[in-house]
């Protein structure tokens, strides 16, 4: 398997989370013993980890997943230098700078999201357009419907999630800022959590 084929399998699995290697070929296109060939390297190189899984009689099935190693091969927007300036502008600041700090980018981001929302027709539309917004800043994002019909955003990465995990309060902002930016039509709940060590993130969207 190349490189390429290998950044493809990665790429899926931290898409879609833990998968068979027959799930893997189908979607790729390629054979499963290439697939499992491909696995075998990553899991070599530390990127890749399997749990065999019982779901029904018979022979319990093997699931792979990305390891520490294997997210941390997707861009997080140089954490290190973000942690500094977190760091920087709260010691010189103090708390009350930081909040004003991620207050302003709140903002910024809202008024983004509430433009490029403004003229959709419906709920269902706008999270769907949200969802792209996201993907193109980094978090991999889809939009579909749960098992009941409502409609769900899940972030399959978080460019921030060291600034995150530093200061909760980038988290609170983003949610605050789907609120808002969706309406008072929509009550947006959170799932799933990276930060609380979710494999991603995930919001539930119904009509408010």
């Amino acid at each position: 398997m190349t490189d390429r084929s290998s950044d493809r399998l990665l790429h899926a699995l931290k898409a879609a989370g833990p998968q068979t290697a027959a799930v893997l070929a189908q979607k790729l296109g390629v054979t499963a013993v290439a697939i499992r060939q491909g696995l075998d390297r990553l899991a070599g190189d530390g990127l890749v980890a399997f749990e065999d899984q019982r779901l029904s009689v018979g022979r319990p099935k093997r699931h792979w997943r990305l390891t520490a190693a294997g997210h941390a091969r997707f861009p997080d927007n140089h954490a290190g230098l973000t942690l500094e300036l977190i760091e920087a502008t709260e010691s010189v600041f103090g708390p009350e700078g930081l909040d004003r700090l991620i207050a302003h980018r709140e903002a910024r981001t809202l008024a983004a999201y509430r433009a490029a929302l403004a003229e959709l027709p419906d709920l269902a539309a706008k999270v769907e357009r949200l969802a792209a917004l996201r993907s193109a800043e980094g978090y991999m994002a889809a939009a579909s419907r749960d098992a009941d019909g409502g409609l769900l955003l899940v972030e399959n990465h978080c460019p921030i999630c060291a600034a995150a995990t530093r200061c909760q309060s980038f988290c609170r902002s983003e949610i605050a800022v789907f609120r808002e930016a969706l309406g008072p039509g929509a009550a947006v709940e959170r799932l799933d959590h990276i930060v609380l060590g979710a494999r991603r993130c995930a919001y539930s969207i119904t009509p408010g």
